[in-house]
């Protein structure tokens, strides 16, 4: 009976103990995340001091960090596996606000445009690579990953493409379209990469008008002699397209090949 009482005691003292020495709830979360954050600053300040991506190991980021070795591989396999993990989070961010921007239509771009207004949702999408202006830029810089900006396009091409398609004319999907659709995704990144290689001076805000009224230069725009071409006709002539209404001398809004 005493055993029994005395072992009974030392299990009743013992629960509690136990129970104080699990993790509150959240705690590990928070402490991933934490470590999570120190990483990626440690790997900003790294690439933006010089330091080549190809050349970080896991002793130097953790110690930038300061983090042991052991913390970084609880999280991590190795350094390819952080940096996949990285990516993949902010380019999942990217996808979302380039799909919203994707979810728009000609009209509601227009109404901006006739309201002085960038294009729906660009201000969002720039707001957010200005936000994390440091991580991104030292990913896109000459440091970092070269196959990140890739990545970024491959992205928005497949956002925009199928929004690209509706209404237009049937005679330009295909390979014309396919070199359309690179060519803007490709004019857009360089726009984007160079706000990145002069420090993000101007506003998203800014950007977004920028990049709005680019999409609509014409050769000759800005050295007062202004092209006034029918595009749909010329395209036709030019490649041998047949676009429906495409002898038309005057187009309207929504007509166009880029429609």
């Amino acid at each position: 009976m005493e055993a029994t009482a005395s072992t009974s005691r030392t299990q009743a003292t013992a629960r509690p103990r136990a129970r104080m020495e699990r993790p509150e709830p959240g705690k590990l979360d928070r402490r991933s995340v934490r470590t999570q954050h120190l990483l990626r600053r440690a790997l900003a300040d790294a690439l933006n001091e010089g330091e080549d991506l190809t050349h970080i190991t896991v002793a130097g980021l953790a110690d930038r960090a300061g983090l042991t070795r052991r913390t970084f591989y609880t999280h991590f396999k190795d350094i390819p596996d952080f940096v996949e993990q990285l990516e993949a989070s902010i380019l999942d961010n990217i996808r979302k606000r380039i799909e919203a921007i994707a979810a728009s239509d000609l009209a509601s771009l227009y109404r901006n445009i006739d309201e002085l207004e960038p294009a729906p949702g660009s201000v969002e999408l720039l707001s957010y690579l200005k936000r994390h202006g440091r991580l991104i830029g030292a990913l896109l810089g000459p440091g970092g990953d070269p196959a990140f900006s890739q990545r970024i396009c491959a992205i928005a091409r497949e956002a925009v493409a199928d929004r690209m398609k509706m209404g237009i004319f049937p005679g330009v999907v295909g390979t014309f379209f396919e070199y359309y659709l690179a060519y803007v995704v490709a004019a857009e990144m360089g726009i984007v990469q160079r706000w990145f290689a002069t420090g993000l001076v101007e506003s998203p805000e800014t950007m977004a008008r920028i990049m709005t009224v680019v999409a609509f230069v014409r050769p000759g725009d800005l050295y007062g002699k202004p092209i006034d071409i029918n595009v749909p006709a010329y395209g036709a002539k030019l490649m041998g397209l047949k676009f429906s209404g495409a002898n038309s001398t005057t187009s309207s809004k929504g007509e166009g090949i880029d429609g």
